[in-house]
């Protein structure tokens, strides 16, 4: 008798044990997805935050991935000791100086060495859409100038640590539709193919800066606006491959890696280095609205939370840089630049995409830190309600197993 009611016991402390690890993997699970996101922290405005109140923003809200456009000194001492990780960006105008050796391997010991590793710098992009700048002639710099910084790491011991690459503009393709036809502009072809030898010998990925909204502003009576915001739609069929595309950032991403294989490049990473949706534009730039902008970057982050791939690289999950976290006023060109932010200054939300940052200054005498929440109720509750179903499962199946074992004779 005593002995049945032992093993009863034992068991049942085994099964409560598994199902709470069971359940807790699948938080964890979610919460690890959040890795392959990060945001573009641009600072050309004259009212943004400081540094450190930045870092204070992105830790709350659980973000550990930023991209920044230069190597600003005062965010690389900020975010030390922080779990930000920093992708930095050599200026586009340093890229001919950059060429030297000598001038590469002191940028990098002034740039990068003295703050690393208490920042977390894993990235470095050289330049920023060389391939389509107005300035054709910085193009042949690009390559010459990576290959000199990544030396530099090589000297400084770095390069284990850092990677580098350079974001690219999605007009370097003349084609990507449907996603098969991808194939780069004749006339950065030969350039792209050292830009792809140097990735593919550095195991570093292909930045693409890619914005389904400047193809939906340009046609909005041929694309649908829900195929461009993720949202439910019957989507296309690629005619030559048959996959399905439910969204137009996949198609895009899947467009370059048709690209990259047509010049005998299959093997490279392809990451999202900016991508967003405006929440105000001029009167000609059509679908620029604060719920279209909340729609995107929510429904994309979603995505993100599941860890999916493409329909091409289906379970290789991939990073995406949300451009941007702040409104910056003082961007040129038409309205809708100076409105990508997820944020205004002030450190309000433009819209919420699911990130709520509790703090507590919501009541002083009962909290003393900030918390953050990720609430995705799509995402969150679907995953939620999965564990949940499973759990429910398994107590029934295990209350019966323990059942049976206490009618049995022994």
């Amino acid at each position: 008798m005593f002995r049945r009611i032992a093993m009863t016991m034992t068991m049942t402390n085994s099964i409560v044990l598994l199902l709470f690890s069971l359940t807790f993997l699948e938080c964890g699970l979610l919460f690890q997805r959040v890795s392959s996101l990060g945001i573009n922290y641009g600072q050309v405005g004259d009212n943004l935050p400081p540094p450190d109140k930045v870092l204070q923003l992105l830790s709350s809200l659980h973000i550990n991935k930023t991209r920044i456009y230069d190597t600003n000194p005062r965010v690389l001492t900020s975010f030390a000791n922080s779990n930000i990780e920093l992708f930095v960006t050599v200026e586009n105008e340093m890229l001919s100086s950059l060429v030297d050796p000598q001038q590469a391997l002191q940028w990098v010991t002034t740039r990068i060495k003295p703050y690393f590793p208490a920042t977390k710098i894993g990235g470095i992009a050289v330049g920023n859409e060389l391939y389509t700048d107005d300035d054709s002639s910085l193009i042949g710099y690009l390559v010459p100038a990576m290959m000199s910084i990544h030396s530099a790491l090589v000297q400084t011991g770095l390069d284990k640590y850092i990677q580098v690459s350079t974001p690219n503009s999605l007009s370097v393709l003349q084609e990507s539709y449907p996603p098969s036809a991808g194939c780069f502009r004749p006339e950065v072809a030969g350039v792209m193919t050292q830009l792809l030898t140097f990735l593919r010998n550095t195991k570093s990925p292909f930045w693409i800066n890619a914005y389904p909204y400047f193809a939906y502003k340009d046609s909005p009576t041929k694309i649908p606006l829900d195929y461009v915001l993720f949202n439910p739609n019957p989507g296309m069929v690629d005619p030559f491959t048959k996959y399905h595309y439910d969204n137009m950032l996949y198609a895009q991403v899947d467009a370059v890696i048709f690209a990259m294989a047509r010049l005998g490049f299959k093997d490279i990473e392809v990451g999202v280095s900016e991508t967003g949706w405006p929440s105000k534009g001029d009167g000609d730039e059509v679908g620029a609205t604060v719920a279209n902008a909340a729609v995107y970057n929510k429904n994309l982050l979603r995505r993100q939370l599941q860890g999916e791939g493409t329909p091409l690289r289906q379970n290789m999950s991939f990073d995406v840089y949300l451009f941007a976290l702040f409104n910056e006023d003082l961007k040129p060109g038409p309205t809708s630049e100076r409105n990508y932010g997820l944020y205004q200054p002030d450190e309000t939300m433009t819209y919420n995409v699911g990130l709520l940052s509790s703090s507590s200054s919501t009541s002083s005498s009962t909290s003393t830190s900030s918390t953050s929440i990720i609430s995705l109720t799509s995402s969150a509750s679907t995953a939620i309600k999965k564990g949940t179903q499973q759990l429910i499962y398994w107590t029934c199946i295990y209350s019966l197993a323990i059942q049976m074992l206490i009618r049995r004779p022994y």
